[in-house]
């Protein structure tokens, strides 16, 4: 059932921001879903357990907060390109998918993590030192400033470089960069999940990105 809640809510979205890209529409309904139920506790799942990311992805969708997400990560057309020839598509096959000319070995590919997605999924090995860079679009309000809070998992270090971010005006964009680090002893093949929240110092938003970590 939830592609038809989520078509209608693309819709309703689309229809207060005709301007914006689906991408940024799957933004904000990505970065502004809860994860607590209305008592404050844990989603559940069908077997009465924790919800995890692989359940409930980024959480229950919340119209109202997606209507005004404060910033947006938006991907243009061209930005699938690098990633689509990165994932090893060759020239014929991302020719079909962007319908034009396209030599993979004329463009700078990028890892499947470095798409500016408003979620994270990586893979982290012993000593590994992982550095990813998004870009947010502001969609809220001007002269705001957004602080980070990087919800850091046990044995995992994050560091977001920088960690306070001004705007002076809408549709300025901004970045920053996101490293994670394993610090202790992690189970191999196991999976961990955090969560970075950009924070409006009126406290007006909270952009919100989910992070699934393979321990490989």
């Amino acid at each position: 059932m939830s592609c038809p809640h989520l078509s209608g809510v693309a819709a309703l979205i689309k229809s207060a921001h005709p301007d914006w890209s689906p991408a940024s529409v799957k933004s904000t309904i990505l970065t502004t879903a809860y994860t607590l139920n209305r008592g404050g506790n844990a989603i559940s799942t069908e077997q009465n357990t924790s919800a995890t990311l692989f359940d409930m992805g980024s959480g229950h969708v919340n119209p109202p907060l997606a209507l005004n997400p404060g910033l947006v990560y938006d991907i243009h057309p061209d930005d699938y390109i690098p990633y689509l020839c990165g994932l090893g598509y060759n020239d014929k096959e991302v020719r079909l998918i962007v319908q034009r000319k396209v030599n993979c070995s004329n463009v700078s590919s990028i890892s499947e993590a470095q798409l500016n997605y408003p979620t994270f999924s990586i893979s982290l090995g012993s000593g590994d030192h992982k550095t990813y860079t998004r870009t947010f679009t502001n969609v809220g309000l001007p002269n705001s400033t957004y602080t980070c809070k990087a919800l850091s998992r046990e044995g995992v270090e994050v560091k977001v470089m920088p960690n306070e971010i001004k705007f002076m005006e809408l549709g300025e964009k901004a970045s920053y960069s996101m490293t994670f680090s394993i610090l202790g002893n992690v189970t191999i093949s196991s999976i961990g999940e955090c969560y970075l929240v950009w924070s409006s110092a009126d406290s007006e938003y909270d952009v919100v990105s989910a992070i699934a970590i393979v321990f490989v």
